[in-house]
């Protein structure tokens, strides 16, 4: 078992495209196997470029991913794509129509997309997807852009593990900013305005300006405002010099591994959390926590007590 995990991990880290998608198969269902992979690739990681790209339905990200994917290409960079969709409540696959043209199109060496359903609860899927662009890390890629579908706090939660956050608004969405502020705004880098030939894009151009003057972040980086045309590939040079940008300063202000610290320290109790529920889960049968389920609503127990006794059972 041992040789052929590391065979599966060097092949993974040549690049071979169906060890990749076996690997990334194996972690979303968490197979066994699954952890023992990704510790044999974890040494191998922290060389690719981690970009996050979030904002409401309807603002153009995967259109914006595509074209951010052909220009590291032409850069002789290669890129892996983590699209995060909704899923069909029916089979628990990625649906969404777009997704399906993209991977039409890059049917090109050099760039690997895989899309994430969240088969109805986005609960876990943050540690799957920074698993996911581990891997991609671990094969080679020199850019990993992971793509979400919302702008709630899951996705915040999703963009959170990237290196760079970008945030894309697009103008004529109502108040789209001041829909978002609570929880994309304070983690943004850099904010695109896409389809900014539309009207209204120097009015959202304001709006970002205004809250930007409110809240002053502690890395002391004001995050650039690029606009973008993306089905016509207008604005993406000057997107990628934002993101040497930010890099940049990340280096100059020594704030590379801090990030990365903060990262770390969410990502550690989140695998935590899942571990001691996963041990918790294999103590209890599916019987056991309905009938622990019945007595609760009964109210025959109480809840509290209850999780108590479970947990110390753990500790035995």
């Amino acid at each position: 078992m041992r040789f052929d995990l590391q065979l599966w991990a060097e092949q993974v880290r040549a690049g071979d495209a169906r060890a990749l998608a076996r690997a990334i198969s194996a972690i979303e269902d968490r197979a066994t196997g699954s952890s023992d992979l990704l510790k044999i690739l974890f040494p191998h990681t922290g060389k690719a470029r981690i970009v996050g790209l979030t904002g409401s339905p309807g603002a153009g990200k995967s259109t914006l991913v595509d074209q951010m994917a052909r220009y590291y290409r032409k850069e002789n960079q290669t890129v892996g794509i983590i699209a995060v969709d909704p899923s069909s409540p029916y089979t628990g696959g990625a649906i969404l129509g777009d997704r399906i043209r993209m991977q039409e199109r890059f049917s090109v060496p050099g760039i690997y997309i895989r899309s994430m359903a969240t088969r109805g609860s986005l609960g876990g899927l943050a540690r799957t997807t920074a698993d996911v662009s581990a891997v991609l890390d671990a094969s080679g890629r020199n850019v990993v852009l992971i793509e979400t579908v919302g702008v709630g706090q899951d996705e915040v939660d999703i963009v959170r593990l990237a290196d760079i956050t970008i945030v894309i608004l697009v103008p004529g969405m109502g108040d789209d900013v001041q829909s978002i502020k609570a929880g994309i705004m304070e983690i943004a880098d850099i904010f695109v305005i896409n389809k900014s030939d539309h009207e209204g894009a120097e009015r959202v151009e304001r709006e970002i300006k205004t809250l930007q003057s409110l809240a002053i972040r502690s890395d002391s980086w004001v995050p650039s405002i690029v606009k973008t045309v993306a089905n016509e590939g207008k604005g993406i040079e000057e997107l990628a010099y934002a993101i040497g940008e930010f890099e940049g300063h990340l280096k100059k202000e020594n704030l590379a591994l801090k990030r990365s610290v903060q990262n770390w320290q969410e990502r550690l109790l989140e695998m935590l959390r899942d571990a001691i529920l996963e041990k918790a889960r294999s103590h209890m049968s599916d019987t056991q926590l309905s009938q622990y389920a019945g007595a609760v609503a009964e109210h025959k127990r109480d809840p509290y007590t209850l999780v108590e006794e479970i947990v110390s059972k753990l500790n035995r």
